[in-house]
């Protein structure tokens, strides 16, 4: 795949005293792309018995993503003033540390949880119901821990991979952390949120918004042919270095 062209035999010394011997290296321009990534990817095994399913819901969530979700967000900062959407960020990002907390409790980290449980205390109070982050500038930074993760410390393997609608790549055992995150949510019920969400349903429309517009990844920025199979082996990579850490 690499071929190196011929090297004169009076070779410039540079000035500190070392050659250049990749300096004539170069990718063999008969290299055809699509066969290059095709042979890399049938490395990356990964167990997806569900593969033709998910794929249609990969498409379906490339489509909704395009033509609903970031037009919708597109609109949303074009409407909300910038301190207005920071405030919306940091209110549910507060919400989020309830399960960072009992996550990272059930994994025993016991430094995490503390960090954690000072975050909620500053961020609650100091910055009012959460709208404001002063435990970041205070050096608490943010963890993130799901119940996904506490599964996977315990030794639950990934199971087959999953694509959810809308919410994009799972797998078995971090879709079962989704729910029991979601449950304890609504269970601890921090701030009444869960209450008021049952009479205020737009609570979860604007959750999400928000979510989207926070996560930079878009449909078809990989820009290859195996974008599908390149997403599914960077989330389950990257499950095992969250998990790792």
């Amino acid at each position: 795949m690499l071929s190196c062209g011929t090297v004169s035999a009076q070779t410039t010394v540079e000035d500190d005293g070392f050659k250049q011997p990749l300096k004539e290296l170069k990718f063999n321009p008969g290299l055809n792309q699509r066969e290059f990534e095709r042979s890399t990817l049938s490395a990356l095994e990964i167990q997806d018995p569900l593969e033709s399913w998910n794929r249609r819901v990969y498409h379906f969530n490339y489509r909704f993503d395009q033509w609903v979700f970031l037009p919708v967000v597109d609109g949303y900062r074009y409407v909300t003033p910038g301190f207005v959407q920071k405030g919306v960020t940091n209110f549910f990002s507060n919400l989020g540390d309830v399960p960072n907390l009992v996550n990272s409790a059930l994994q025993l980290k016991g430094e995490r949880a503390l960090s954690t449980t000072a975050r909620l205390l500053f961020n609650t109070t100091l910055g009012v119901v959460g709208l404001w982050d002063p435990a970041t500038l205070m050096g608490l930074p943010k963890h993130s821990e799901d119940f996904g993760q506490t599964l996977g410390f315990y030794g639950t393997p990934a199971g087959p991979y999953l694509m959810l609608p809308i919410l994009g790549p799972s797998n078995l055992r971090d879709t079962t952390g989704l729910v029991v995150d979601y449950g304890v949510s609504q269970e601890i019920n921090y701030l009444n949120v869960a209450e008021i969400t049952k009479s205020h349903p737009e609570i979860i429309v604007i959750r999400g918004i928000d979510q989207r517009a926070t996560t930079s990844f878009r449909y078809g920025q990989l820009n290859s042919p195996f974008e599908y199979e390149k997403l599914r082996f960077f989330y389950t990579e990257s499950r095992k270095l969250q998990i790792a850490e």
